[in-house]
């Protein structure tokens, strides 16, 4: 969920720069006789306190719940997105230190926060996530684009920052005084350390339910929205799905993300927040509409926004669902990450999938975490449909190429009924360009992956309206053999990748990392497409003749060029003839040759290798 960090909440990855506070350090600082903490011994900070900081996003509120005994630190540090425990901490004088434990894409990290006691006031710099161990913003091991990216800074973001990289993020120092923090539907903090253990399930596999023949595709509050969410905003966008055309191109499922949850009664049912009076009235009517409705919840005792998970209370949450008339859930790691191991996963994901099935109502399953734990190689076998493969995305170019060209290797794990997700789609929401949007549709559709828009659709600009609803491309994602593309080659900023289809057609999508455009000169030979097989071009809806006539295609700066082939010429011609090179990968002859090509900017000539580049990492 793109984007904040956390598979629904970390605000360090969205890019933000937060250069000062409500009150700067100069402004709080009193003159030294007025400073109660001094020289007179130990001050006790125990209670709340209250800082506000000014982001591209608004004003956010940090809290801070301490408790000090003998001069040891305690508590929890509250971020909008999630609570975090405060341990080892301590003061001395007017200075004090702690370390704060922060969750990350299912990483525990331990950052260390030092500030002073100033008058009143409490000056601090507050931790903040950063990416676990090993790990770039495109999830474990994401490859890097090829060379050619410029650096390119976002509003806020200090100027120079490189592109690909985690962006700069701070937030301070902020001034904290003590107060009440201001209402929320957020559930109280968790003290792990004394949460009673949950029991897991012996493995075992649980039956397909049949859902999700070809990827979903829908829309999801996360990107836009975050945890302002309410009743009236989702329909609001189920209104939108049908005026726009959305529904008409496929697009079904209305997932409504963190943020809805409420409080449990004495019996441990989960009720939604004010914001949502009647969750059961809301299903109708997105179902009124002919669609369906998706919720999200997390295998911890609290959301990544801070909000209640489903732990200890599976089979009630998913009766609760089924009883609300619920289609699909989306079920994001967060909190469990304080409880449970990656080699644990499995078994927690499957205590929610065995309750999804007693409860007897269709719900697609997606799993949500961050790519962790070798989930592709398990995720069916606990009833998921789909299941992330990466950290969250974000609006950035970088971002969406990290995570959606680091797929290739998982294509033999996209199927009917089971899908990879790279996240949710960010078209339209701003932080890309046009060209850059038409990359992140074709990508995703070349890999099967979920179609989940995650924009304002209801305030949709044409140029959105046409990316989201090309139902050419929109066609690749569907095609009902399921099969995930995967790069045939790639040669500097150039890279091309190919999908068969049901129809014994191919896809073919050539890629161009470079902000400038490139003319790539296909030789169709390499590709095994016979000069007479028909080309129609997916973003300019033309045809373009056979492959004879089409020698070569301006790819845009961070763009693409998208083909459908109709191979009748090549199959005429295989079936007349045997095949003159039996030894082939994924259907490119091996090559010994290295691939030639023109360096210049304005062309390269395209020789494709049927193997990647080494140099480009997966």
């Amino acid at each position: 969920m793109k984007s904040f960090v956390i598979c629904a909440a970390l605000l360090a990855w969205t890019g933000i720069f937060v250069s000062g506070a409500t009150r700067s350090y100069a402004e709080a600082r009193l003159p030294a006789q007025q400073n109660p903490s001094g020289a007179r011994g130990t001050a006790d900070l125990s209670g709340t306190w209250i800082a506000k900081a000014t982001t591209p996003m608004g004003e956010i509120e940090l809290v801070y719940k301490l408790n000090v005994h003998d001069g040891k630190i305690t508590g929890t540090q509250s971020l909008p997105f999630g609570d975090s425990p405060i341990v080892d901490g301590e003061v001395a004088g007017d200075t004090f230190h702690f370390t704060v434990e922060m969750d990350s894409f299912g990483t525990i990290q331990k950052k260390e926060v030092s500030g002073k006691i100033v008058g009143d006031t409490l000056v601090l710099t507050p931790a903040m996530p950063g990416p676990p161990p090993g790990m770039g913003p495109g999830g474990p091991d994401a490859g890097m684009p090829p060379a050619g990216a410029p650096s390119s800074s976002l509003p806020g973001e200090p100027a120079g920052a490189p592109s690909g990289g985690p962006p700069p993020f701070h937030i301070g120092p902020v001034v904290a005084v003590r107060g009440t923090p201001t209402p929320s539907f957020r559930a109280p903090a968790v003290d792990y350390a004394t949460l009673p253990r949950v029991a897991l399930p012996a493995l075992h596999p649980i039956p397909a339910n049949g859902l999700a023949k070809t990827p979903p595709m829908g829309w999801n509050s996360w990107n836009k929205f975050h945890t302002r969410i309410d009743d009236a905003t989702v329909r609001a966008i189920a209104d939108a799905m049908v005026s726009s055309g959305m529904k008409d191109a496929g697009y079904r499922y209305v997932i409504i993300d963190d943020g809805w949850q409420g409080t449990r009664n004495a019996e441990g049912v989960l009720s939604p927040n004010p914001n949502f009076p009647d969750m059961k009235a809301l299903a109708d009517y997105v179902h009124s509409k002919g669609l369906k409705i998706g919720i999200y919840s997390s295998p911890g005792p609290r959301t990544c926004g801070g909000f209640e998970g489903s732990y200890g209370h599976e089979e009630q949450d998913a009766a609760t669902f089924a009883a609300w008339g619920i289609d699909y859930l989306k079920y994001d790691w967060c909190s469990a990450s304080h409880i449970w191991k990656d080699s644990e996963m499995q078994a927690a994901y499957q205590k929610m999938g065995e309750a999804l099935e007693k409860t007897g109502r269709p719900m697609v399953y997606a799993l949500c975490q961050y790519g962790r734990a070798d989930v592709e190689q398990w995720a069916t076998q606990v009833g998921a449909n789909l299941w992330r493969t990466t950290s969250d995305i974000r609006d950035r170019y970088d971002s969406m190429a990290r995570i959606g060209f680091a797929q290739s290797d998982l294509a033999a794990f996209s199927g009917p009924g089971h899908w990879n997700d790279p996240d949710m789609l960010e078209i339209g929401n701003g932080g890309m360009s046009t060209d850059e949007y038409k990359t992140h549709f074709s990508l995703w559709a070349m890999i099967a992956a979920p179609l989940i828009a995650g924009n304002d659709i209801s305030k949709m600009s044409p140029d959105t309206a046409a990316i989201l609803l090309n139902k050419e491309v929109i066609a690749i994602d569907q095609d009902p053999k399921g099969a995930g593309g995967k790069r045939v080659g790639s040669t500097g900023d150039i890279e091309v990748w190919e999908k068969p289809l049901s129809s014994g057609e191919v896809a073919i999508a050539i890629f161009n990392h470079n902000a400038q455009p490139m003319q790539a000169v296909v030789p169709w030979n390499i590709l095994g497409i016979d000069r007479n097989d028909e080309v129609r071009d997916l973003w300019a809806h033309a045809e373009l003749g056979t492959a004879s006539q089409v020698s070569a295609k301006t790819v845009p700066g961070h763009g693409v060029v998208m083909l459908r082939i109709n191979k009748r010429a090549s199959s005429a011609k295989d079936a007349r003839e045997p095949s003159k090179n039996p030894s082939s990968a994924n259907g490119i002859p091996q090559r010994d040759s290295a691939p030639a090509f023109d360096h210049s900017h304005t062309q390269l000539s395209l020789l494709l290798p049927s193997r990647v580049d080494p140099g480009y990492r997966q």
